[in-house]
């Protein structure tokens, strides 16, 4: 290997407008919904929940548009790791990509351990061949068959392309919307408001029930961010990718806010609480047939896909972004002669996925907190990257451009240091032992990965990468 990252294979540009919302929207309903619902209305009553989704899509919304600004100023591959490094440098720049792909590995891993769950709502008792325990549960040779096979297929799926990519992502995304549609349409007819008392949550009060879930509702919606990733796969103008960004965003606070609506006008809270998985069974009570309930179910899977597949693109991106400019390992840079797309790092993606299942179900729940405080820590970043950009260099081309930006940026901020508290101690969400050690793990990990880089290619390097990313001109700026 040469003592510096080389290039000479370039991104291709295919993904129009449909796959870029179909990407983003995709990856933001993945499978916790149909687990999570009934949860929630619990939580914080029918009307509390849906307060929780609006308020706590509010602060997404904010952070989105500092992303969606930056990501049409700068449509570099790598987002988060491009807007840090302009304004806050080089190690700045690897410890938000680092953690953003925390975030990223952690849902690929979570759809691996997802999968073979769901699974046995369709096929229960399917699961055999004892393995081992942890953490109280058992773990079955057929159930991680399943999530390795699940793995294995949707790394082929991003190895062989990113067109082949997008395609499965509009499929599977038509077929969630087309589930989704018919669920919400039939409990508006079907159902009962008398089933959503209470309104809002009794034991916890107002404010308790909907902050309880709302510190929820982050992980829920990580997913645009993976636009800025495959930047320099779109393509669109760059004043679009800034709206598809934020189109999607509010996509997925209606979709939230419908779907528990949906699922309280046809379950009263005695149904709730005997209920596993509330929405199909509040889809099988608007049909009064199984089959709905499994159609739902199905859906659920879809949104496995949808996410497992966009989180793949996002975390490969970032990772290749980091290789490229010296901050990891040479070999993480390479792309495919043909497919054109960063195998290394899709296979690694792949490896930390495939190794997920063997932990058992219990894994769902570290994967979910720990890598969400590797996200709000990304968010926090790129907020700040926004606000400093904004001071330092107003005169920056900017296509798609917040209105009253240093005031969104500075409310970004303050709501991603808020997020971040929420996995502090003394939080009710507070991350256990086990979820900080993969958090402090993976970012010593990634030090010595850096801290190697760094003496093998030096900080210069990374300096003429990025001023000769970032000066390019694109062919399709003007458009």
């Amino acid at each position: 290997m040469s003592n510096q990252p080389q290039g000479g294979v370039e991104f291709s540009r295919v993904l129009a407008r449909t796959d870029v919302l179909a990407l983003a929207f995709g990856a933001m309903i993945g499978w916790g919904w149909i687990v999570l619902t009934g949860g929630w209305i619990q939580s914080a009553g029918s009307l509390g929940a849906i307060t929780a989704f609006l308020l706590g899509g509010t602060v997404v919304v904010l952070v989105g548009l500092t992303y969606a600004e930056l990501a049409s100023a700068m449509p570099q591959v790598g987002g988060e790791h491009v807007y840090s490094y302009r304004a806050m440098g080089h190690f700045a720049s690897f410890l938000c990509t680092w953690a953003i792909t925390l975030g990223y590995v952690s849902v690929v891993a979570f759809e691996a351990v997802a999968l073979p769950t769901v699974v046995e709502h369709l096929f229960p008792n399917y699961a055999v061949g004892q393995m081992w325990n942890i953490a109280g549960w058992d773990v079955k040779a057929t159930w991680v068959a399943v999530g390795v096979a699940g793995s294995m297929l949707m790394m082929w799926i991003n190895y062989i392309g990113v067109r082949t990519a997008a395609l499965v992502q509009k499929v599977v995304t038509l077929l969630i919307l087309a589930v989704g549609v018919m669920f919400i349409t039939g409990a508006l007819f079907q159902g009962s408001t008398e089933t959503m008392q209470p309104l809002f949550s009794v034991e916890e009060g107002v404010m308790g029930g909907i902050m309880m879930v709302i510190i929820m509702v982050p992980f829920m919606f990580v997913g645009f961010d993976v636009i800025p990733q495959a930047a320099e796969e779109i393509d669109l103008p760059f004043k679009e990718i800034g709206r598809v960004l934020m189109i999607s965003v509010i996509l997925a606070v209606f979709w939230y806010s419908f779907i528990i609506l949906g699922t309280a006008l046809m379950l009263d809270p005695e149904a709730l609480g005997a209920s596993s998985l509330a929405v199909p069974d509040a889809m099988q009570a608007v049909f009064q047939a199984p089959w709905a309930g499994n159609l739902m179910i199905l859906a659920g899977i879809a949104g496995i896909i949808t996410s497992w597949n966009a989180f793949y693109i996002g975390g490969s991106r970032a990772i290749y972004a980091l290789a490229h400019s010296g901050m990891l390992p040479a070999f993480l840079a390479k792309l495919h002669p043909k497919h054109r797309t960063p195998t290394n790092a899709i296979l690694l993606m792949g490896l930390f996925s495939s190794i997920a299942p063997f932990f058992g179900r219990q894994a769902l729940v570290w994967l979910v907190v720990a890598g969400g405080l590797g996200i709000v820590v990304a968010y926090l970043c790129v907020s700040l990257s926004f606000v400093l950009l904004r001071l330092r260099e107003p005169d920056m081309p900017r296509p798609f451009r917040v209105y009253r930006g240093k005031t969104v940026g500075t409310l970004s901020v303050l709501m991603s240091v808020l997020m971040i508290g929420l996995y502090m101690p003394g939080s009710p969400s507070a991350l256990t032992l086990t979820e900080w050690s993969i958090f402090v793990g993976w970012m010593l990990f990634g030090l010595v990965l850096y801290s190697w880089s760094r003496m093998r290619y030096g900080v210069d390097y990374t300096e003429k990468v990025m001023q000769r990313e970032l000066a390019e001109q694109s062919p399709y700026e003007g458009r």
